[in-house]
């Protein structure tokens, strides 16, 4: 009883793992896509609205769901900060502190710190044209997270329910 009850627990949770990273395949598309609208509203208010930078970045933060909005405000939290940061360093901690809880990789990371070292100290159409060419290289990263997905989702999701299968046949 014991054993058929332990053999339960065992599949259960490498069916969970594997569901788990499959799911974590499906977020960073979804990421992907959260944050390119996150860039393309900061462009709006830039490029239209003629908001300050803070400011536009507190509205983009307003824009997207969480854990997107949460590095957008973290940054603007720390610009406006006692510790008188600039805006690239504020950009680059707050990037690096909050990255951790998106499913995004490293790619991603170097093109938003890249884009957080221009925006802040160059003219209006300057960091226009960086916000566009970010935008272009996370339509690249969104498109290979795709095909990793439909590539990989079904494997991840198989590979948990046989690797607990496998320790169950092991144990027995």
């Amino acid at each position: 009883m014991i054993k058929l009850l332990g053999a339960v627990l065992i599949l259960f949770a490498g069916t969970m793992i594997g569901f788990q990273q499959a799911a974590r395949l499906a977020a960073r598309p979804r990421q992907l896509r959260q944050l390119a609208h996150a860039l393309q509203r900061l462009e709006t208010e830039i490029g239209y609205g003629h908001t300050p930078l803070p400011e536009a970045m507190e509205r983009t933060a307003d824009a997207v769901p969480e854990p997107l909005a949460g590095l957008f405000r973290d940054a603007t939290e720390r610009v406006n900060g006692p510790e008188g940061l600039t805006f690239r360093e504020s950009w680059e901690q707050a990037m690096t502190s909050g990255w951790g809880s998106t499913a995004l990789k490293k790619t991603e990371l170097s093109i938003m710190h890249r884009l957080g070292s221009t925006l802040g100290i160059s003219d209006k159409e300057d960091q226009l044209k960086h916000i566009h060419l970010a935008l272009l290289q996370l339509k690249a990263e969104e498109d290979a997270a795709r095909e990793d997905q439909t590539r990989y989702e079904k494997m991840w999701k198989s590979l948990g329910v046989l690797i607990a299968v496998l320790v169950v046949i092991l144990m027995v």
